[in-house]
């Protein structure tokens, strides 16, 4: 039987999985308060705007408060990273999200974040955040996992199939409003796409710059600060330039201001924190990969309040979804457990000064520890036998 410190063990290990879910089914909430602001006729730069205010006046004392004795010093470099993490990640992707939302449907728009984990797996080996190990079974299941998801989600959003009536709640929030959605998503499907593709690349690179940040300013409080706050100027510069009624920017106790309220504080504030922790403790490849499952809700709950069909494609889609989603995470499970494996023989051959490793299978471990665990090592020989190596490993501050 498992005692309580292997139950408390296999909780913290899947905590970066548990918070990631819960930040896909906050997110499948503001899609469909995205679609009921819009349809409610609020202006969507203004929407944006609100969102970056609220979410700064929630996280900014929390960040003041919880972090204010172990924040490091505030650098020009930290303020330029947050000011590419507060348009990236929040007034240029929010902005051209909310369009391509407007202009399709909330299950649609939500299919078209499934190629954030494709863009991003790019990226990251790009930039040698991650390895792209077609050799290894883990490198080669995470390849796998991003297409099999990629394809789901096209499966998803250019086959429909027949009606599947698995449910029926009566419930239509959008009430009258639905059928003229209907008819600016036929006729403006095109320009959505390519929004939604615009809102999926800056998401990505977003996610890149964000893992640079959390390095060199470890405060997931602070960061979101940050980022809240430049995301906010940005967008409201952008909001006053595009919406010069006055009378457009007033919030009533009404839909808008719910939407605006939730997608503030718990969209933003609370969920941007927990993505921060999430690229620290796995990287950017395991926050992008959970894209996927707010489709799956999307589609669920746009089928049960917003009057929207559920098809076979969906369904189909789907399940190829949750497979991708499952091979990307399995295989950066068995990386973290090749660099666990590792980490205890680094450490004994450092304390020991000498090698039991020959050079080659010491050349390639410090490789797979440098590339899976992001620390800077490295390796010199001592004298011209293979047998006698001296391994100085530099510690990351």
């Amino acid at each position: 039987m498992m005692n309580v410190a292997q139950i408390c063990n296999v909780i913290h290990g899947l905590k970066p999985v548990l918070l990631m879910v819960l930040v896909q089914a906050t997110f499948a909430g503001v899609n469909v308060l995205y679609k009921l602001a819009a349809s409610d006729g609020m202006h969507l730069p203004i929407l944006v705007t609100y969102r970056f205010l609220f979410a700064t006046a929630f996280i900014c004392p929390i960040a003041l408060f919880v972090e204010r004795k172990k924040r490091p010093k505030l650098t020009w470099m930290i303020l330029l990273q947050a000011f590419g993490c507060g348009l990236f990640g929040g007034s240029l992707a929010q902005n051209l999200y909310v369009k391509a939302l407007s202009l399709t449907s909330a299950t649609f728009a939500a299919a078209t974040t499934n190629l954030i984990p494709a863009i991003t797996f790019v990226l990251a080996v790009c930039f040698g955040m991650e390895r792209l190990g077609w050799m290894t079974y883990p490198g080669t299941a995470k390849i796998i996992g991003t297409a099999i998801g990629v394809g789901g989600a096209m499966l998803l959003t250019f086959y429909k199939g027949p009606d599947l009536h698995m449910w029926k709640t009566n419930v239509n929030l959008l009430n009258g409003q639905h059928h003229a959605s209907n008819i600016q998503h036929s006729s403006n499907r095109v320009m959505g796409s390519l929004l939604a593709m615009g809102s999926c690349f800056s998401y990505s690179i977003w996610l890149i710059l964000q893992t640079n940040m959390v390095k060199k300013y470890p405060c997931p409080y602070s960061v979101t600060a940050l980022t809240s706050a430049m995301g906010g100027v940005q967008a409201l510069v952008y909001g006053l330039s595009t919406e010069r009624h006055w009378g457009d920017w007033k919030l009533g106790w009404n839909v808008r201001l719910l939407t605006v309220a939730y997608t503030g504080v718990l969209g933003s504030g609370l969920m941007f924190t927990l993505i921060t922790w999430c690229v620290q403790m796995r990287g950017p490849l395991f926050v992008s990969a959970f894209n996927p499952l707010m489709l799956v809700l999307v589609a669920i709950a746009g089928s049960l309040v917003l009057n929207e069909s559920l098809h076979l494609g969906s369904v189909l889609g789907a399940i190829l979804i949750i497979f991708g989603l499952y091979a990307v995470l399995w295989g950066k499970c068995e990386e973290g457990k090749k660099v666990a494996q590792l980490r205890p023989l680094k450490e004994s051959n450092i304390e020991n000064g000498e090698g039991v490793l020959d050079g080659e299978s010491m050349r390639s471990s410090l490789e797979m520890v440098a590339d899976s665990d992001s620390k800077h090592s490295s390796a010199r020989s001592g004298n011209t036998e293979p047998r006698h190596i001296e391994v100085v490993v530099t510690p990351t501050i």
